[in-house]
């Protein structure tokens, strides 16, 4: 009986230690705003939201340091910042399509800092990948 309560203590401890240590300080999520498509290719227009929430609450980096990479994609416009609610902040990107060739558009927002920051990738199926 103590092997087994020792077994689980430990198993316990090791569990825990993978769930802190996967948390980051910022959840990013991507949304399409209006209609989606199966696939999308070179000169298709949409707009996503994206929303980061601070798990940690209080962030040494402001949000506009937010850095977003792009594969086959270009930004054309962007609303400001917008903090929706305690620690929510969104914002709105008109997104074009400039390159078809590549295996999948990517957008990603990239949060560094000392908390762990945060990372978040959106993807859509090319025309003829999909």
């Amino acid at each position: 009986m103590v092997k087994r309560l020792v077994s689980r203590s430990v198993l316990l401890v090791i569990l825990s230690f993978f769930a802190y240590t996967s948390v980051s300080a910022c959840e990013i999520d991507f949304k399409i705003q209006g209609e989606t498509k199966e696939a999308y290719q070179k000169g298709d227009e949409l707009v996503i939201n994206v929303k980061i929430s601070f798990t940690h609450r209080v962030c040494s980096k402001s949000i506009q340091q937010t850095k977003f990479e792009r594969d086959g994609l270009k930004i054309e416009k962007a609303t400001k910042w917008k903090e929706t609610s305690p620690n929510v902040w969104e914002r709105k990107l008109k997104i074009k399509v400039t390159d078809d060739q590549v295996k999948k558009l990517k957008l990603s927002a990239i949060r560094t800092c000392d908390k762990d920051g945060g990372f978040g990738e959106f993807s859509l199926p090319v025309k003829g990948n999909a």
